[in-house]
């Protein structure tokens, strides 16, 4: 019994440590974007707001989508470090239900688990709400972006998709928002 005990605390140390945002609970199970259509949302989308994570640590962060096949979207993240080099990298995302298919997920690295990556509400041409979760026993990691088409947003649509997030339990005061300054982020538009 001591040894899961152990056990259980490394584990929930590592997560502790790596989280992007560890809450007590099951994951939420929010209503995704109706009738998602995948052809519209492909193209560059800037990186707005974010739940922080131990893997973007950079801002100017933009996030391509290009369409492989029915059901599987090309993804390719970007973002400029402190020390100006751009650190970019490839995945894709599956549709997991036909029935469902605002409900990809996504996955960078063969063998690893692929992550949730839920369309919660978009419009295509402005505005792009992402949230992601997954259930660790007693615990659940939560992940959200704030996507535009543009490298501003308004903040009245901030606003609304923060409502969304905070109708799922999610405390919108942990998001951070992303430099999108058109001079600070030009080596990523060369």
């Amino acid at each position: 019994m001591k040894a899961m005990q152990v056990l259980s605390l490394t584990l929930l140390s590592v997560l502790a440590a790596s989280a992007q945002l560890l809450k007590f609970g099951k994951c939420p199970k929010p209503a995704v974007q109706a009738n998602f259509d995948a052809s519209q949302y492909i193209g560059k989308w800037y990186e707005i707001m974010k739940l922080p994570t131990r893997f973007q640590k950079g801002e100017c962060g933009t996030a391509t989508y290009s369409l492989k096949s029915p059901g599987v979207i090309g993804v390719l993240n970007s973002e400029l470090l402190d020390d100006g080099t751009i650190n970019s990298i490839v995945g894709s995302a599956k549709v997991k239900n036909p029935s469902e298919p605002a409900k990809l997920e996504v996955s960078f690295f063969e063998g690893t688990p692929p992550g949730p990556y839920w369309v919660l509400s978009s419009d295509y041409e402005g505005h792009s709400l992402v949230y992601g979760c997954a259930d660790y026993g007693l615990f659940r990691i939560e992940l959200s972006w704030i996507l535009s088409r543009e490298p501003t947003l308004s903040e009245e649509t901030v606003e609304e998709l923060h409502g969304i997030l905070s109708s799922i339990g999610l405390d919108v005061n942990k998001m951070v928002p992303t430099n999108q300054n058109e001079t600070y982020c030009a080596a990523m538009n060369q």
